[in-house]
């Protein structure tokens, strides 16, 4: 039996804890929904509340000053004298009077949290003595930090320690080499290659990862690599892939490894390889497998290593896995055959025994069966004994972009023609009468196919908006227009009034698609599922039209607050306790006593993004490249082992984060 339902709004803060709640862990002994038991269950760490009573919540006073000048927290020490009268500082931290959510998916309730030396000492009641820090914490939600499983910050994190966009939004926690792409193994003469790869799969400036990540590379293998991560300084706590591209490409040669499968003794030193990092403390391996026609192709337009990776060379890696029994995987498969793409997902959760994590799962705003089909086949998955996750992309964001970056149409030949090559080629490309007509020709033709491809990228091409002009008066006739309309009027092809408005604004005409995906209903559907995973930020990635990283902070704000979808304690029970547990993570996703001290304090009543749709544009980047980014409103304190990373919104400074080799730390 799940959570019960509630009248009363299910953000709102309870006054008292809950009394009459019976709970047990687990699922039904044996069935799962009147089916045998196949196994270790995803939600097997959360309870079920049989029963719920209690008075009804008590909304927190409103505030006679302005939110920054609210004296809240005071980490005066000496000050906090214990119930006793002790002077003595027996805590770090007091959050006091909060509104605990613990993640685990009990009720919430009124108490307090202890804090000692990176941990979580004691929840509710009185400590012992004082705190060198208190928190008032009255009317607020107290809750674990968030995991963030789907990131591409292994660049970033090199030069901002607080992975944002996800650390501004609560994250605590960063799952690093997704994709199977990253920076180790990676021999001294490929350094530059690799960041060339990286400036077109994931689209992150070249010159800031020279600046900011290239004069702190002291590796070479996955443990040197591991070693020089520990070091650094971080805000979050991460744990780190194999990314599969890095390590065909380190024992077989670029060349090689994109053209042909690996010899039975390049096999076996991949293993070899994947289980020395494994004993450093990798969590496994990533892989994304996306054909020919890769959507994220490499720098030279060519598919990535692992795009055309043969299956063998996979599930050697996946026996790794199965012989430690230990480890999870993550894989972007979508070749375009969806029953091969599936089955092979399954039969990588089979030979590996291991959990693996399916990306991704994205509702539309009016067609529910895809995700519908994908919602089953988990079903499916699981019936079998299969740990086979879906994860989710719940963000609502769209993406914005001009040509002179894009690089998300790379799954058509003539489109990643004309958007490849330097600033100057590109122009030229875009105005050659060859490459435009190949271009329309494709679109026609092969419109049907390409339109799922574009559904996570922006949307139909007909529905993109012209956002903005570069101030080109000629073309201000097209803003808030979309490229449907456009062509209509002017008698082409949308995809001929898209290259024409570009050329014209030499490539910085701004183009915005629709949400991914703002459906609240269809949400629910996918949050409802016990086999989904919520996230795909891709945060540190595609940064110049997408602001992934803020789905944390929308999630609640939206489908908790606003539309009342789910209840606060399944929200943060999905992106913390059963993201954690997906993951591997160690004492972390949950609030309990001995458990990491990783905490969000937030005001659900002043939760949002800013800005709320696109992001705006900063040049926060090495090398003074630029970025979008959404901040995050109504956050009080985020906590990071033990330590405020963040209060109200601003930086601390304090980097507490630490490399989670193995899941833990």
């Amino acid at each position: 039996m799940g959570l019960v339902r509630r009248r009363w709004p299910p953000w709102a803060p309870r006054s008292s804890p809950p009394r009459g709640c019976l709970c047990r862990t687990g699922h039904s002994a044996g069935r799962i929904g009147g089916r045998p038991d196949p196994g270790p269950h995803p939600n097997a760490l959360r309870p079920v509340c049989t029963s719920r009573t209690g008075p009804l919540p008590r909304r927190r006073a409103p505030s006679r000053t302005s939110r920054p000048g609210r004296r809240r927290y005071d980490p005066a020490p000496g000050n906090h004298a214990s119930a006793q009268g002790e002077d003595v500082a027996a805590f770090d931290i007091h959050i006091k009077g909060g509104t605990i959510v613990d993640g685990t998916g009990v009720p919430r309730y009124r108490g307090d949290v202890w804090v000692k030396d990176g941990r979580i000492a004691q929840l509710g009641g009185r400590g012992p003595g004082g705190a060198d820090q208190v928190v008032d914490a009255d009317g607020l939600i107290v809750a674990p930090g968030f995991v963030d499983l789907h990131t591409h910050y292994d660049a970033q994190i090199r030069w901002d320690p607080y992975c944002t966009i996800s650390g501004w939004h609560g994250v605590t926690s960063v799952v690093l080499g997704n994709c199977g792409f990253g920076f180790a193994p990676v021999k001294p003469d490929f350094r530059d290659r690799s960041m060339l790869t990286m400036t077109r799969t994931e689209a992150i400036p070249y010159d800031s990862m020279v600046e900011g990540m290239l004069p702190h590379w002291d590796w070479e293998s996955i443990p040197e690599y591991l070693d020089s991560l520990e070091k650094a300084p971080m805000g979050v706590n991460c744990i780190q892939y194999m990314p599969t591209a890095s390590l065909m490409t380190y024992v077989m040669g670029l060349e090689a490894a994109k053209s042909r499968p690996a010899t039975e003794a390049e096999r076996k030193e991949m293993q070899r390889l994947l289980s020395e990092g494994m004993d450093a403390g990798l969590c496994g391996f990533s892989i994304q497998r996306l054909g020919r026609n890769s959507t994220q192709a490499d720098y030279d337009g060519t598919p990535m290593v692992t795009d055309t990776m043969c299956d063998e060379d996979i599930l050697c890696l996946a026996e790794v896995l199965a012989e430690r029994d230990e480890g999870f995987i993550q894989i972007t498969q979508a070749t375009g055959k969806i029953k091969a793409d599936l089955a092979f997902v399954e039969k990588l959760a089979e030979v590996s025994g291991r959990p693996v994590i399916h990306n991704a799962i994205a509702p539309t705003r009016k067609n529910p069966d895809p995700h519908r089909k994908s919602l089953a086949w988990l079903q499916r998955c699981w019936d079998k004994g299969l740990r086979v996750y879906g994860q989710c992309g719940l963000n609502r964001a769209g993406f914005a972009f001009t040509l002179e970056h894009w690089n998300l149409y790379d799954f058509s030949k003539p489109w990643r023609e004309a958007t490849t090559g330097t600033f100057e080629e590109k122009l030229a490309k875009m105005a050659d009468p060859e490459i435009r007509s190949a271009i329309i020709t494709a679109e026609i033709e092969k419109g049907a196919r390409y339109r799922p491809l574009r559904a996570g990228v922006g949307g139909p091409l007909e529905d993109l908006m012209v956002q903005g002009v570069n101030g080109v008066g000629d073309l201000e006739r097209y803003l808030g227009r979309s490229l449907g309309e456009i062509g209509t009027e002017e008698g082409k092809h949308p995809a001929e009034a898209m290259l024409d408005i570009s050329l014209q604004s030499d490539l910085k005409a701004e183009f915005l698609g629709p949400d991914k995906g703002s459906n609240a209903e269809f949400m629910k559907e996918l949050f409802d599922s016990p086999y989904t995973l919520p996230g795909v930020s891709d945060g540190g990635a595609h940064a110049k039209f997408f602001t992934g990283g803020a789905w944390t902070t929308d999630i609640l704000s939206w489908l908790v607050r606003d539309e009342q979808k789910f209840t606060l304690e399944e929200a943060h029970y999905r992106m913390s306790a059963l993201a954690a547990h997906a993951a591997g993570f160690r004492d972390r996703g949950v609030l309990r006593e001995g458990a990491a001290a990783d905490i969000v304090v937030y005001d659900m009543e002043e939760l949002d993004v800013d800005p709320k749709w696109i992001g705006q544009i900063e040049h926060d980047l090495p090398a003074g490249e630029w970025r979008r980014v959404q901040r995050a409103q109504g956050y009080d304190k985020i906590i990071v082992n033990g330590h405020v990373t963040f209060s109200a919104g601003e930086c601390t400074g304090a980097t507490p984060g630490r490399l989670l080799r193995h899941g833990k730390g």
